[in-house]
Formats: structure tokens, C-alpha cells, sequence
């Protein structure tokens, strides 16, 4: 793909702009960190471009305040002051069910991931964004906390112009093949390696 050129033209019966449009399903996954990172990177072009952005984190803690979403925040508010960009709304989906899983049953969590897919479906059917971030969406659907082929079938069908970003380990085979773009981070190096702990602006 030298230069952003395609190897090959689809004989699909669509126009180059139609499909240069085309809204696209993409996948963050593999074992290393930056998955979620470059997902906010595509949101940021994203509020460039003045679309409604929707991010809603998985298997994250309500407590835990990352710094995309700080961020994210204040394009919010610089949107509405100014017009700039396009609004953003950030979502810790259910109770905030993190790794720990220190508050509530296995059957809670569950309970919360089901309900934020579906607010989430929701949307979807309501065309409500132009660019959606599943952040760590992957985990839900490996625990069986959320149906795979209803995901599918829900993503699959997705009305206008919506594009959707998954993140998280373990991608369900189903679902990259499914998807249009799919990204897998492999650890090369890691300062963990040498004993070094996660550190402010880097990590969070």
C-alpha cells in the first residue's frame, strides 16, 4: 500500500468516494500497551473533523482517571464554548467493574457489561455518533459477559456513517475477521522488563 494507494480495487460497484467513506470496523489487540492509546489518537482526529465522539471503557475502575479522558473532557466543554471540534461523551460503562473486582459478584459485573452493550446498541440504532472507542470491549466478550454474534450482528448492520473502535487482548477470531482494520501490538521491550513501574504521563 505505497503511499496510501490500495493494492487492489474491489469490483463492489461503488465509487472510489463511496468507498473512501465506507464507515469502518477497527480492532487494538495483542499482548503490549498503546492499544487504547492509538484508539484516543483516531478519536482526536475524529473531534477534529466535528463528529460526536462516544467512548465507553470496559474492565476499567470509575476511580481511575486516565488522562485522555481529562482531555477529552475539556475538548467537550471547548466545543461547546466555541463550536470547535464535536462533542464527546465518556462512559465507564455499568458500576466501573474493574480487575479487582473488589465491589459486587462475577454476576454483577456481568449484569453492568451486558447493560453498557446495550446502551451502547442503542446508540448504534439511533445513529447517535460518528466515531465510537469500545475501550478493553474484548474482555467482556471472552468472559461471555456479552453475546459475540450479537455484537456481530449489531455492528455488522450498523446504520449512516458510524465508526467503531475495539480494544483490548485476546480479540475474538470472529470479530477480527470481521473487522476492516485490525492492529496487533507486540512487546518488543518494556521498562516493566527491568523492574520499572508505570509512570505519570505515560501510563495514565
Amino acid at each position: 500500500m505505497p503511499q496510501g494507494i490500495p493494492d487492489t480495487v474491489p469490483r463492489d460497484g461503488l465509487t472510489t468516494r463511496q468507498r473512501r467513506n465506507r464507515p469502518l470496523l477497527v480492532v487494538h489487540t495483542g499482548e503490549m500497551k498503546g492499544k487504547s492509546t492509538a484508539a484516543f489518537g483516531l478519536a482526536l482526529r475524529g473531534w477534529n473533523q466535528g463528529w460526536s465522539i462516544g467512548v465507553f471503557q470496559f474492565v476499567k475502575s470509575a476511580k481511575w482517571k486516565v488522562g485522555e479522558e481529562a482531555a477529552f473532557r475539556a475538548l467537550d466543554r471547548l466545543h461547546e464554548q466555541t463550536g470547535q471540534g464535536g462533542p464527546v461523551e465518556w462512559h465507564k460503562m455499568g458500576e466501573g467493574w474493574s480487575w479487582a473486582r473488589k465491589h459486587g459478584t462475577a454476576e454483577d459485573h456481568a449484569a453492568a457489561a451486558l447493560e453498557g452493550w446495550r446502551e451502547i446498541a442503542r446508540r448504534i440504532s439511533e445513529q447517535r455518533h460518528e466515531m465510537y472507542v469500545l475501550d478493553e470491549f474484548t474482555y467482556p466478550l471472552c468472559w461471555g459477559w456479552v453475546d459475540l454474534d450479537e455484537v456481530l450482528t449489531v455492528l455488522g448492520h450498523r446504520p449512516g456513517r458510524q465508526h467503531v473502535i475495539i480494544t483490548g487482548r485476546d480479540a475474538p477470531p470472529a470479530l477480527v475477521k470481521a473487522a476492516d482494520l485490525v492492529v496487533e501490538m507486540t512487546k518488543v521491550r518494556h521498562p516493566m522488563d527491568a523492574g520499572q513501574k508505570g509512570q505519570r504521563g505515560i501510563e495514565w
